[in-house]
C-alpha cells in the first residue's frame, strides 16, 4: 500500500505550478455548466481574483524567509542540532518529528509549518539511517491539525463579535460562539489528539527497513554563516552603521513592544503578522550584525520563489469559486448547497467536513472557505438543530485535511528540505486515509 502510494504519487502529480494550473481549467471547465456562467464570465472572475491574495502571499514569503534567516543564526543551529542529537533511532526519529511539528502547528500554524521542516533537516544531517522524504513528510503532516488549533482562522472568527459574524453568515450567527464551544471543545481535542497518534504511528510503520532514500549532501547542508566582507575594524561611518549591534537591538525592541502591547495588554490573538515579527526580532537579535541579518535574508529568499509564483493563480481559482455571474450562483454554492440537500443532524457535520475538503483543493484558504460556506452552511445548520461550533469546526477540518494532498501550503517545507512535492505526497496520502477515518468518527460522536 505504502509503496502503491508513492510511487502513484511521484508518477501522476506534476510540479506544484502546474497542478495550480490543471486546477484553473477543472474551475473554469466545471463553473461554466454547473453555473451557467459564460467563458467571458468565467475568465472575469478569475482575472478580478488573481491579485486578491497579495498581502496574504507576502505573508507567507516572510513567514519562510524570516524562519529560515532565525534558523541560520549561529545559536540557534546549535540548539536545534542539539534536540536532533535526541532520537536514538530512524523510528523514534520520525515519531518525534511529527509529533513536534503537530503540537506547534497547533499553538500556531505558521510557525509549526517552518519549525517542523527545519528540525527534521537539523535530524537528517545527524543520523544517516532516516529516510529523508519521509521524514520531510513527517514534518509536514502535522500541518493537518492547525485549523483546530488555536491559530484556526475560522474558530477565531466565530469568536470574534461584531456585525461583521451576522453579515458573513446570513445572520445564523448574531453572537460570537466563544473558543470553548470549538477548539476547546472536548471532542476536537479528543480528535486532534487522535490525529496525532495516527499520523505519529502511521509515519513511523512508513519508515522502510531497507532501500532508504540516498540523499544528496547538498540538501542538507546549510550555507555557511557569511562573514563580513571587511575583515579590518569597521573604519567608515557607513561601515560602522552596518556593524552596528545597537541598531539590531533597536529595532528587535520595538518589535518585541508592539508585540507585548498588541497580544499582552489588549488581547490580541498571535495571527500570522505576529509570528513573523517574533522571527524577525529573534533573528536581528541572534545574529552578530544587521549587515550579516541581511546576507543571510538575501540566501533565504531563493526559496519563496515558489510562493511568489503560485498564490495568484491559486488567487485566481478562488475568484473562479467565489464568482456570481448572471445566473446568481457561484461553483462553492452550489456544492455548499449539493451537500445540504442530502444531509440530516447527524450526517451533517461529516457531509460539511466533506465539502470543505474538496473545495479545499481549489480554495486552499481558510478565510477563501469562511467567504465561500458561512453564508450557506450556519444556515442550514441552525435549521438542522446543528450547533453551530461543530458545524464551523466541520469546515475547519475539511480545509485542513485535504492539505495532506494539496501542494499550496507545502511549499514553504518543500523550499527549505529542497525537495518536491512528489517527494513527499505519497506518504501525506497514507495520512490522509488515516486522518479521515479518525475524524469522520469525530464529527459523528459530536453530532450524537
Amino acid at each position: 500500500m505504502i509503496k502503491f502510494c508513492v510511487r502513484l504519487v511521484q508518477r501522476w502529480l506534476p510540479e506544484p505550478f502546474i497542478f495550480a494550473i490543471l486546477l484553473t481549467f477543472v474551475a473554469a471547465l466545471v463553473a461554466m455548466p454547473l453555473c451557467h456562467q459564460t467563458p467571458l464570465e468565467v475568465v472575469e472572475h478569475w482575472g478580478g481574483g488573481v491579485w486578491n491574495l497579495l498581502a496574504f502571499a507576502m505573508q507567507m514569503a516572510l513567514v519562510l524567509v524570516c524562519g529560515s534567516t532565525l534558523a541560520a543564526a549561529p545559536v540557534v543551529k546549535r540548539a536545534i542540532d542539539a534536540m536532533a542529537r535526541l532520537p536514538k533511532s530512524a523510528p523514534a526519529a520520525i515519531a518525534l518529528v511529527t509529533v513536534v511539528s503537530a503540537i506547534a502547528c497547533w499553538l500556531n500554524w505558521g510557525f509549526g509549518l517552518i519549525v517542523g521542516v527545519v528540525f527534521a533537516k537539523a535530524i537528517a544531517r545527524q543520523r544517516s539511517d532516516v529516510d529523508y522524504r519521509l521524514l520531510i513528510a513527517s514534518a509536514y503532516s502535522g500541518f493537518v491539525v492547525w485549523h483546530a488549533g488555536i491559530s484556526g482562522s475560522i474558530p477565531l472568527t466565530m469568536a470574534t463579535p461584531g456585525e461583521s459574524l451576522a453579515m458573513a453568515t446570513n445572520g445564523a450567527l448574531t453572537d460570537p460562539v466563544p473558543l470553548v464551544q470549538t477548539v476547546f471543545d472536548w471532542h476536537n481535542l479528543l480528535t486532534v489528539l487522535l490525529a496525532i497518534v495516527g499520523i505519529t504511528v502511521a509515519n513511523t510503520l512508513m519508515h522502510p527497513k531497507q532501500g532508504i532514500l540516498t540523499i544528496d549532501p547538498a540538501l542538507l547542508k546549510d550555507d555557511e554563516h557569511i562573514t563580513n566582507v571587511v575583515s579590518s575594524p569597521a573604519k567608515t561611518p557607513a561601515q560602522r552603521l552596518e556593524h552596528s549591534k545597537l541598531l539590531s537591538w533597536l529595532v528587535a525592541l520595538m518589535l518585541i513592544a508592539y508585540l507585548v502591547i498588541h497580544i499582552g495588554l489588549r488581547g490580541a490573538g498571535l495571527d500570522l503578522g505576529g509570528v513573523i515579527m517574533i522571527f524577525l526580532a529573534l533573528g536581528l537579535l541572534l545574529h552578530s550584525t544587521p549587515v550579516d541579518y541581511v546576507r543571510a535574508f538575501g540566501k533565504a529568499t531563493t526559496g519563496a520563489a515558489g510562493i511568489i509564483l503560485q498564490f495568484p493563480f491559486y488567487a485566481g481559482i478562488m475568484g473562479i469559486i467565489t464568482g456570481i455571474g448572471a445566473s446568481g450562483i457561484s461553483l462553492g454554492g452550489v456544492m455548499a448547497e449539493a451537500c445540504i440537500r442530502i444531509s440530516n443532524p447527524v450526517t451533517y457535520p461529516l457531509l460539511t467536513f466533506l465539502c470543505a475538503a474538496v473545495l479545499n483543493m481549489f480554495v486552499p484558504s481558510g478565510g477563501g472557505h469562511w467567504a465561500v460556506q458561512a453564508p450557506i452552511m450556519f444556515t442550514a445548520g441552525a435549521n438542522l438543530g446543528v450547533d453551530p461550533g461543530l458545524t464551523g469546526m466541520a469546515i475547519s477540518w475539511g480545509d485542513a485535511w485535504t492539505n495532506l494532498i494539496q501542494p499550496f501550503w507545502a511549499l514553504p517545507a518543500l523550499a527549505i528540505a529542497r525537495l518536491d512535492a512528489k517527494d513527499i505526497m505519497g506518504y501525506c496520502l497514507i495520512d490522509l486515509l488515516v486522518t479521515g477515518v479518525i475524524i469522520c468518527a469525530g464529527l459523528l460522536v459530536w453530532a450524537m
